[in-house]
């Protein structure tokens, strides 16, 4: 069975630095904000739903040409499934978040901890990636 997923890796400006959330799930593992598309939403709109449902942030920057796939297998109740992830990258000025009860917690960090933290060599590798492009984003700056 084939599954499509679609999530945002969130950061916030503190400081002069650069900071990403991660959520910790119930299996153990940290990772971005995602969750499964219905049916009629585009990737963005999940990825937006997605933010509100699982940490209630609705200020949400997308930053403009980046949208990452990641794709992993696994089984569920004795089905293998195949699941493709799409990933933006988004700013946001929350610091607080309301988590929902999908996760253990959360974590605002530098990158540098965020990918010592984040689980998956796919996940390091959108990571990396939006780093990069933060780094490289000219645009309007939000600020504690």
């Amino acid at each position: 069975m084939k599954e499509t997923s679609a999530g945002v890796v969130l950061f916030r400006r503190s400081g002069g630095r650069v900071k990403f959330l991660l959520l910790h799930y119930p299996s153990g593992h940290w990772d971005f904000v995602k969750g499964k598309m219905e049916p009629g939403e585009t990737a963005r709109e999940t990825a937006l739903r997605e933010t509100e449902e699982e940490t209630g942030i609705t200020d949400v920057r997308f930053l403009d040409g980046f949208e990452e796939q990641i794709s992993y297998e696994f089984e569920h109740m004795g089905e293998n499934i195949i699941k493709k992830v799409v990933l933006f990258l988004a700013e946001t000025r929350t610091k607080s978040i309301k988590i929902s009860h999908e996760h253990q917690g959360y974590l605002w960090c530098e990158y540098k901890k965020a990918e010592e933290k984040t689980t998956f060599d796919n996940a390091k590798r959108v990571l990396k990636m939006a780093a990069v492009q933060v780094t490289a984003d000219a645009g309007p700056r939000a600020q504690d």
